[in-house]
């Protein structure tokens, strides 16, 4: 194998110019031409490609070499630049080409698994056990130095705002903060577990306390939940805290940021301020707490128009203190065949709707199975208050409002996917005024929407103890093309409120001092006013990328099941290991 001595690369192969100039370049074979008496070898690395050329005016040692190279074997060429005979305008060097008299192959390579192309069509479990292979495609390459890019927009503008970076520890106290912990054993304290951060919350509060005013961090944060093409197991926040703030100096900074960095990365501008709507508008309208705002096909309620006609579905929800809501989807009567209508019930009622109710407009009168429950006029009334008009079709659904807001904001996705009309474009929006409690139907308690450190809205303090369902929280969430993107609120500082909201979420003395008693604790010796938020540098990549799945900007992604297929994590440890911890692993079946 040779080696790189008295050899140094001066260019990217995407950078290689200037006609008559020496160039070293380095990087994987591509694809190779062997036409006899000249061969052509694409050289890839993390740019793109450049064409290494050899022909009878090539040495004949490096000629040789260069015919015994194979695809994915590393190369380092020298030549000199020069005008390509046969141009292409594929890719950025097609107009050039280096013809190499020195080629060194600093490592052989077998046949790869699957061909190393962005228009691949290996199956991603696949992609993903060999995913160093995987990275090498340049769909990949470019995601992650966007990525890159991000990041360092991100430190940029919040360094020149005034904020400091600080780490906070991996190793943490398990906290409730709505999702569960990855827990860490402790070999020394036997019988005591550290946590991963869910985020540094309460570390940043701290950090506020302790004086620092201003905090960013780019925060590895770890939740054992669930898993989905927006949700990995570890990810990463943009995070930020400031002292002496209200909820419009938050939104400013952050505001600034995203103009910021879809500038710097994308070239992109963002009008700012952003849109706002609060939850409970945002849930009337669009049946989520964080819509996509590219499209319309907003809910409608027409409860006040069926709530006297015979068609029990409907009167029963609404004798129940529900509601009958609908989305009219235009020009969608081929589309939505009653094959097609049949199948959106089905989806509906995996998402916890009884059924579907639908309107469907082909011929020159709309076709209702429930028309025959409504008194004249009644179905008029409903088209005009849907805005339907022949060829559109209207879906309802009737149920108590906590099923039937999401339910109508899901499938008016799932239907606007369908019909393939969501636009190009970024649309942001800040989601505010959340309720600060809800209701655990299992536990038959109110939780924190957010967390409990949430400051409530000040005129709503005197409703904490009589009535939860009034309480409003000084929360905001960043929304972008239906994705959240961030999630933020003021914080309580008051030692006694603070005591109050425990109280209020049904937390003992007890539980409070194991839990958050380091944090109370701090408040006892002054805390400035502070709030912050954390934005997810992972999806944000995804949007800008234009990809929908974390995964297509993770380096080393885990897969649904929260496994690693290149690694096989989780694994297994040694007895000795366990020993060590003074844990035994007890088979379920015992």
């Amino acid at each position: 194998m040779d080696t790189m001595k008295g050899l140094k690369r001066t260019s990217y192969c995407n950078d290689v110019d200037g006609i008559g100039t020496t160039a070293v370049v380095g990087g994987y074979v591509q694809k190779i031409r062997d036409l006899g008496n000249l061969i052509f070898i694409d050289l890839r690395d993390r740019t793109g490609i450049v064409q290494l050329a050899f022909d009878d005016a090539t040495d004949r040692a490096v000629f040789e070499k260069a015919a015994s190279c194979r695809g994915e074997y590393v190369l380092l060429a020298k030549g000199v630049v020069r005008e390509r005979e046969s141009k292409t305008d594929k890719i950025k060097t097609g107009n050039i080409e280096i013809a190499v008299d020195d080629l060194r192959i600093l490592a052989k390579a077998q046949t790869p698994p699957f061909e190393i192309t962005d228009d691949t069509k290996v199956n991603e479990e696949l992609r993903l056990k060999y995913r160093y292979l995987d990275l090498r495609r340049s769909v990949l390459q470019k995601n992650l130095m966007l990525r890159s890019k991000i990041a360092k927009s991100a430190r940029d503008y919040f360094y020149e705002n005034g904020f400091i970076e600080v780490e906070t520890p991996m190793l943490m106290k398990s906290t409730p903060e709505g999702a569960r912990d990855y827990i860490v054993p402790s070999r020394i304290h036997h019988g005591s577990f550290y946590a991963l951060p869910q985020s540094p919350q309460i570390y940043k509060q701290l950090l506020m306390v302790a004086g620092c005013d201003r905090y960013i961090q780019l925060a590895r944060c770890f939740r054992d939940e669930d898993l989905r093409a927006d949700r990995q197991p570890e990810f990463t926040q943009i995070d930020m805290e400031m002292s002496f703030v209200d909820v419009e100096d938050i939104l400013e900074i952050a505001e600034g940021f995203v103009n910021r960095v879809f500038k710097d990365v994308i070239d992109v501008d963002i009008p700012i301020p952003l849109p706002r709507l609060t939850y409970a508008e945002a849930m009337e309208r669009f049946g989520s707490d964080k819509p996509d705002t590219r499209f319309g096909m907003e809910l409608t309620d027409i409860s006040d128009i069926v709530k006297d006609c015979g068609f029990g579905v409907f009167t029963s929800a609404i004798n129940d203190g529900g509601s009958v809501r609908a989305i009219t989807a235009k020009n969608a009567a081929k589309t939505l065949t009653r094959k097609e209508i049949d199948k959106l019930t089905e989806y509906v009622r995996g998402i916890g709707a009884k059924g579907l109710a639908f309107i469907r407009w082909v011929d020159d009168s709309p076709s209702c199975g429930f028309a025959k429950f409504l008194e004249n006029g009644e179905l008029d009334k409903i088209l005009e208050r849907c805005g339907a008009e022949k060829g559109d079709v209207v879906l309802i659904v009737a149920d108590k409002n906590k099923v039937t807001l999401p339910v109508l904001g899901a499938l008016r996705l799932a239907v606007a996917k369908q019909l393939d009309i969501i636009p190009e474009g970024y649309n942001f929006l800040w989601i505010t005024d959340f309720p600060f409690f809800e209701y655990n139907d299992e536990t038959n308690s109110w939780d924190a929407m957010h967390h409990p450190f949430t400051m409530p809205a000040d005129d709503c303090i005197q409703y904490l103890d009589t009535a939860p369902e009034k309480v409003t929280a000084k929360a905001y969430d960043l929304v972008l093309n239906g994705t959240e993107l961030s999630s933020g609120s003021i914080r309580i500082t008051d030692y006694e409120l603070q005591q109050r909201m425990f109280e209020a979420l049904g937390l003992t003395d007890e539980e409070i001092e194991a839990k958050f008693g380091f944090l109370v604790e701090a408040y006892k010796y002054g805390a400035p006013p502070h709030g912050g938020m954390g934005i997810g540098l992972d999806r944000l990549a995804m949007i800008m990328c234009g990809c929908d799945n974390l995964r297509d900007v993770t380096a080393f992604p885990k897969v649904q099941n929260a496994s690693e297929l290149m690694s096989m994590a989780p694994g297994s440890v040694s007895d000795e290991q366990l020993k060590e911890l003074a844990i035994e692993i007890v088979e379920e079946n015992e």
